[in-house]
């Protein structure tokens, strides 16, 4: 958990937004460390976790999480925590000898055009409390085998975008996140965090109408908070490992108003530090 990001929103596990849809994105670099700290985040303020891990493994967050102070193997073990590993998964898929251990959520490997429903089926039963899906990586519902009760649902994709190398259009990632925000933001007043990313310069526009950039700007209409995370355009620094933009959209009669805020961090071994553009001591 990064105290200095947790500033710069005004936000903290005791105190934060409900219902907010936070989308973050990157380019020429990787934004991953923002989805550690936002398990790290909503375990600490002890909200129920439905988490889509769709291009890296329970043993990789797990790993990251125990520096940031955080046990997932507890959080599962306690209901907390509902972790679906995409790339274990999917072997259920794609080898036949794994067959008779698949969940229906991944389902969409063998036919790309069905759609998203049943990942979506799987994430609402994972965040609607009692009854929540527990399947191979599931948890024991909304609330814990010691009777713990959790806070309101959050959801955690760690990359949408990679669905559409799989074989989703981009129309039915959008309409997978539009169902999504508003069983888990609007009915349930929760949060969800996901993740996109982006190859390339953000002007260029290759016209591809499947591509990572229509889905991120059919998501950032969606969005209340955008962190746009990319690299120095000076190029390589050993004390600045990026930019991230902070963009907050809140709806204002019938338009939208955007306030931003630009800021450098550093990645460390046990979080991130954020300040302002040049304000590094690298650069004092």
């Amino acid at each position: 958990m990064f105290t200095e990001l947790n500033s710069i929103l005004n936000t903290s596990p005791d105190s934060f937004t409900q219902g907010e849809f936070i989308l973050v994105s990157d380019r020429q670099t990787d934004a991953s460390f923002l989805i550690h700290h936002f398990l790290s985040f909503y375990l600490r303020a002890r909200c129920r976790v439905c988490f889509l891990g769709l291009v890296q493994s329970f043993s990789h967050y797990s790993a990251v999480s125990q520096r940031l102070g955080v046990s997932l193997a507890q959080a599962k073990e306690k209901g907390q925590l509902v972790f679906l590993e995409g790339l274990k998964e999917s072997l259920s898929i794609l080898l036949p000898k794994e067959s008779n251990t698949e969940i229906q959520a991944v389902d969409f490997l063998r036919d790309p055009a069905v759609g998203l429903r049943s990942l979506y089926e799987f994430v609402r039963a994972s965040v609607s409390g009692p009854g929540a899906e527990e399947g191979e990586e599931g948890g024991e519902g909304g609330e814990g085998g010691g009777g713990e009760e959790w806070g309101p649902p959050v959801l955690l994709v760690d990359d949408l975008s990679v669905l559409l190398s799989l074989g989703v259009s981009v129309g039915a990632a959008l309409d997978f996140s539009h169902y999504c925000r508003a069983s888990v933001c609007s009915q349930l007043q929760g949060n969800m965090v996901m993740l996109v990313r982006c190859d390339g310069e953000e002007e260029e526009d290759d016209g591809d109408e499947e591509g990572p950039e229509r889905l991120l700007k059919g998501l950032t209409h969606q969005c209340s908070l955008t962190l746009q995370v990319q690299g120095l355009p000076t190029g390589y620094c050993r004390d600045i490992h990026g930019q991230v933009e902070v963009c907050w959209r809140r709806r204002q009669g019938d338009g939208r108003q955007a306030q931003k805020k630009l800021f450098q961090y550093k990645v460390h071994d046990k979080g991130a530090s954020f300040f302002a553009r040049g304000t590094s001591s690298a650069v004092l």
